[in-house]
């Protein structure tokens, strides 16, 4: 046993300190990025990405987030033989695979399917477990990369640097960050394990671009400047949940409560709803490591893309960005006890 005591810190222990910028307008600030991957492979867009969770991933959000250059990781349980999308919006959606043995069929080049094209036409695939501390996950990006040297592999999650290099030393491009800060994660209460997500991103960040990877902190966000701390901690992409759960395009009726409110459901990936709609329940060796929640409805995604967006380039002009890319050069973080004045907590 031992005990690390060297401050670990979450976005809200601290703000992006302003200053002083020859920007004139946040109309001048570039999003996009171009990334060029290990195996030669190019991707250019808005590096924001949809989670990969049965209510957020879904193909009716890869459709409008596409239209905005970003990204959106399927959720496993879609079809990927019945993708109706173009090549444009299939060209920001990545598949997601776990280790089971269907998803193992469904990556293998020989698999009995028929739709070999269909796995093609998508260049990002998300290779997703919850623990991506096992030497099985290593050997299963192995495994994938060999079988697919031309995609674009996103692999997680972990949150330190050493499984951050041996991951990409096994063949991946991007590196998930993230263990337990999601709204609807509760692993760091049932587990104990866990990892200040600003902290993670940093460190993990540190250690892929030494190796020509880059990372994805997954999780964590709350607001959109959490989006700004996160990118400006040195991610590459932000990969949201909460922050566009509840919206027209995820998955899951719109349900009136007693009330007269409007809302829709959103649950964790290791919640009982999840486990007991794809699994027959949780197995009497685990536990839930996820919630269900109520949350409001809001309507289209792409007002709420426009206010994460228009966060961004004022976190940009904030500091001199003029690119995405230099804000972790012009970003100098200030510790906070408190960061936000709720004593109006309720807008009109």
């Amino acid at each position: 046993m031992k005990i690390l005591g060297d401050l670990k810190l979450d976005y809200c222990d601290v703000l992006i300190r302003p200053k002083r910028s020859i920007l004139e307008t946040r109309q001048d600030v570039d999003l996009n990025r171009q990334f060029t991957f290990k195996n030669g492979q190019k991707w250019m867009g808005i590096p924001i990405a949809a989670a990969n969770m049965d209510t957020i991933g879904t193909v009716e959000m890869g459709k409008v987030l596409s239209e905005f250059g970003m990204l959106t990781c399927l959720s496993k349980h879609i079809d990927p033989f019945n993708i109706y999308a173009n090549d444009h919006e299939k060209s920001t959606m990545a598949l997601s695979f776990g280790m089971g043995e269907k998803d193992r069929e469904v990556l293998s080049i020989n698999s009995t399917h028929s739709h070999l094209e269909d796995r093609r036409e998508h260049p990002f695939f998300c290779l997703d477990v919850a623990n991506g501390y096992t030497q099985r996950f290593i050997n299963f990006v192995k495994e994938v990369r060999q079988e697919w040297p031309e995609k674009i592999l996103i692999a997680g999650n972990v949150v330190t640097a050493e499984m951050t290099e041996a991951l990409l030393l096994a063949g991946a491009d991007i590196i998930k960050i993230g263990i337990g800060p999601g709204s609807v994660c509760t692993t760091r209460k049932v587990s104990g394990v866990g990892y200040p997500q600003l902290s993670a991103v940093m460190e993990c960040a540190d250690a892929a671009h030494g190796l020509g990877g880059f990372i994805m902190a997954d999780g964590g966000c709350q607001s959109p400047g959490d989006v700004s701390k996160a990118f400006g901690a040195g991610a590459d992409f932000v990969m949201l949940g909460g922050l566009l759960a509840g919206h027209e395009e995820c998955a899951g009726e719109v349900l009136t409560d007693d009330s007269g409110a409007s809302h829709k459901v959103f649950y964790g990936m290791s919640s009982d709803t999840a486990m007991e709609k794809h699994s027959g329940g949780v197995a009497t060796y685990r536990a839930s490591e996820g919630k269900t929640v109520k949350v409001p409805y809001r309507g289209p995604v792409s007002v709420s893309i426009q206010q994460i967006l228009g966060g961004l380039r004022s976190a940009c002009t904030y500091v001199g960005a003029r690119r995405l890319k230099d804000l972790p050069k012009c970003t100098t973080f200030v510790r906070v006890n408190q960061q936000l004045n709720t004593i109006f907590e309720n807008e009109i």
